[in-house]
């Protein structure tokens, strides 16, 4: 049985108890679902203010293909699981897709489809040469070993090897990824394709070819635009309250920034819950304290708060920088934050948003408050492929000239129509993807 023999019973076992793992995740669907509607009623709300025709819309409404792979993987004890794998390439129109690759048990087909089609919109808005796509893995990445994680990695590059590439797919970080499986996908599509091909994935080690801009691009990225939007609706920035949902590698980067801007960060949170002082959290020791593989459970000399409370806070600005759906037509009417810069994918469900726009917030979108990521992995992708290597001075400055271009860009796209910044997102980036199907023609 090529090796499947031994250790039987315990690879059964294994199976049975991944199986049931998926399956008690994929009864969330009822969720995920949503998060794919929610794409599609962005792109309904946008679509009458563009020029776009019905046919094209239609096109755009659709994914160009959507891969599942199963991965079978030994185990260290010896046993054998298979892990279930996707990658939905949305839209090449533009350019080669790009997306990362997320490692989640709620990892399913219809997450990694609205996330696909995020970056669609997201690389057409901030203007760069590239379609949209995503991948990810159904598993649970803090129960693998090193060698599980590596094997996993690897197993799932060979599969969607025919599919990537530096002028096919690009692949990158998102939840539960990081550089160093970059830096394996990059070696195991070497192997696959018998050369070396840096760019076929970017976020990887700066010792492999990664940027020096791109690790904290993301949080960069939404400090800038919300810099941006406190300027605009006359907010200084000293002594600005700050709440931010999630404390990763975003939420993190962005406390982080704000606070050296001379804002005070009072609530903070991650999966253990939400953690509130009124007088300001210390940053930089919650960062060591998460760096160190803590939860902010652990942190002390904060006050527990439930995620409703935090959204009630008044504050400033709130940042949602964890996962979708945070805000919705049951909670939005208590948000009192004024500004709110949607650092997650799909952290606002499309009911929220008539009600945001009434209690006069403004909503600067995900396409482009979390934008920052994807331009500063077009940048690494750029040095790749010119085998140059640039400063993170410039590479920082290169992408918040084009972040704030963009944002002035919506801004008056929404002013001239009348509309709130999330709908003149969609609109600018439909009509780039539009354009792009108008001059390839080919039906």
């Amino acid at each position: 049985m090529c090796g499947f023999g031994e250790n039987f019973l315990s690879w059964g076992t294994k199976v049975i108890n991944n199986l049931f793992e998926e399956m008690t995740y994929q009864g969330k669907s009822t969720k995920k679902n949503r998060i794919y509607s929610a794409v599609m009623a962005r792109l309904n709300e946008a679509f009458p203010h563009t020029g776009v025709s019905p046919a094209v819309y239609r096109l755009l409404t659709k994914p160009m293909r959507e891969v599942k792979v199963h991965l079978p993987i030994r185990m260290d004890d010896g046993s054998i699981a298979v892990f279930a794998g996707y990658r939905v390439q949305y839209s090449n129109v533009l350019g080669p897709s790009k997306g990362g690759i997320r490692y989640d048990l709620a990892v399913d087909l219809e997450e990694v489809k609205a996330l696909a089609s995020w970056m669609t919109w997201k690389c057409a808005l901030v203007g760069l040469p590239y379609g949209g796509a995503k991948g990810g893995i159904c598993c649970d990445p803090k129960r693998l070993s090193l060698g599980e994680l590596e094997r996993l990695t690897r197993a799932y590059t060979r599969a969607i090897a025919p599919l990537i590439g530096p002028k096919q797919d690009v692949p990158a970080p998102d939840v539960g990824t990081g550089s160093r499986e970059m830096g394996w996908m990059m070696d195991e599509y070497a192997r696959c394709v018998g050369r070396e091909e840096r760019g076929v994935v970017t976020g990887k080690p700066v010792a492999l070819g990664g940027s020096l801009g791109r690790a904290g691009a993301t949080g960069r990225g939404v400090v800038t635009l919300a810099l941006a939007a406190m300027k605009k609706r006359n907010v200084a920035v000293e002594g600005a309250k700050v709440a931010i949902h999630g404390f990763g590698k975003v939420g993190m980067a962005a406390a982080e920034a704000l606070v050296a801007q001379g804002a005070e960060v009072v609530a903070i949170a991650d999966r253990s819950g939400v953690y509130y002082d009124p007088d300001g959290v210390s940053i930089s020791e919650a960062i060591v304290h998460k760096r160190s593989g803590a939860s902010l459970a652990d942190f002390g000399g904060l006050e527990k708060i439930s995620e409703a409370a935090m959204l009630a806070l008044k504050v400033d600005l709130l940042i949602p920088a964890a996962m979708e759906n945070l805000i919705t037509g049951a909670n939005a009417a208590t948000i009192e934050a004024g500004i709110i810069v949607e650092g997650a994918n799909g952290p606002t469900m499309p009911e929220a948003d008539s009600i945001l726009v009434t209690k006069g917030i403004m909503v600067v979108p995900d396409i482009l408050a979390n934008a920052g990521g994807v331009v500063g992995s077009y940048y690494e992708w750029v040095e790749n492929l010119q085998g140059v290597g640039w400063s993170l001075e410039r590479l920082t400055q290169k992408a918040g000239d084009r972040l704030l271009a963009v944002f002035k860009e919506v801004c008056a796209t929404a002013e001239r129509w009348g509309i709130s910044l999330r709908k003149a997102a969609y609109l600018l980036a439909l009509e780039r993807v539009a354009e792009g199907y108008r001059w390839r023609g080919g039906f």
